[in-house]
């Protein structure tokens, strides 16, 4: 048996759920075991082909925390992203599965934690060796932290670990650490090499990105700015935007690399009043997406006044 996880790249919600669904795939499924199993992660890059392009002929193909794809080869799906059905007839191809491996709820705070419900519930599946992945995936993704301060530390493991997939998270580390993941305690994997040695420098850059960002920074009404786009940055520091500006209901972060241009949308969620704007749908006006509290919507290096003006629009959208 050959399997290949598809999973959403450089996010800890992403390589936590390929881990869990590892675990439950081979525990729960004959030959599984034995299974050559491949990692593979998707972005929302500009112009990046269906996942249906990536799955294999013959394979257990699984999608996880991304977009749903119109594919015969797809075998299991889970995803809670309310803006997973964005090809055209994905949501009617997903309604019409009959093979009971397809899942989809955008209510849930973490892909990780839904794999894990539907496991127990569907499947009478459960790991509690991985309640702490579980946990901390959740906080992470729902941003469930309880301060901004919480959210921008390195000190946890599952920060350092987090801080490592979602900056330099690429297929070649994943495929190392996601094994890892099914297995050993975050406190673990956080002293190995892979992580250890590959935190200082990205604590550096985050700190040096977060100097930027208090240096450029402005609030616009009920809207943290930061126009990061005349120099290239290769991560963005998202709830550092809250601690500079803790009295915002929302950030709007313009970033570019050598790839594309991204805009990063967030609601506060330490704001003492009620979000107003459902943050996914607004991203989606422009080919993004997300969930209904954090989105983003990415355009080609050609289209950075696209990205401007969309900036200028999400802006006003989210202080009407």
């Amino acid at each position: 048996m050959n399997v290949l996880v598809a999973h959403h790249g450089h996010c800890f919600d992403g390589a936590a759920s390929a881990a869990v669904f590892t675990r439950f795939l081979r525990e729960t499924q004959p030959g599984a075991w034995t299974a050559t199993v491949e990692y593979l992660g998707l972005g929302y890059d500009p112009g990046a082909p269906s996942p249906a392009t990536r799955l294999k002929d013959g394979a257990v193909n699984a999608i996880l925390d991304f977009r749903y794809a119109v594919s015969d080869k797809l075998s299991w799906y889970f995803d809670h992203h309310v803006s997973a059905f964005q090809e055209p007839g994905s949501e009617l191809h997903f309604r019409a599965d009959t093979s009971g491996q397809k899942f989809h709820d955008g209510a849930y705070g973490s892909c990780t934690k839904f794999i894990v419900d539907v496991a127990r519930e569907r499947f009478g599946w459960s790991a509690p060796d991985l309640d702490e992945l579980v946990k901390w995936s959740d906080v992470i993704d729902a941003a469930r932290f309880g301060s901004a301060d919480e959210a921008c530390s390195f000190a946890p493991a599952h920060m350092q670990i987090a801080a490592v997939v979602q900056e330099q998270g690429d297929d070649e580390l994943c495929r190392e650490l996601i094994p890892l993941l099914t297995s050993r305690t975050l406190g673990e994997i956080a002293a190995l090499p892979i992580v250890a040695n590959r935190l200082a420098p990205i604590r550096a850059r985050h700190e040096a990105l977060a100097k930027r960002m208090a240096q450029q920074g402005e609030q616009r009404g009920n809207v943290a700015w930061f126009d990061l786009s005349e120099a290239p940055v290769e991560a963005v520091a998202k709830f550092v935007g809250y601690q500079l500006f803790p009295t915002a209901m929302y950030s709007v972060v313009l970033a570019r690399t050598a790839k594309k241009v991204k805009i990063s949308v967030g609601f506060n969620p330490w704001s003492k009043r009620p979000r107003a704007h459902d943050i996914a749908r607004l991203c989606e006006r422009y080919g993004g997406g997300g969930h209904p509290v954090v989105g983003a919507v990415s355009f080609a290096p050609q289209d950075f006044v696209k990205a401007q003006a969309a900036c200028e629009d999400i802006i006003r959208s989210l202080n009407s």
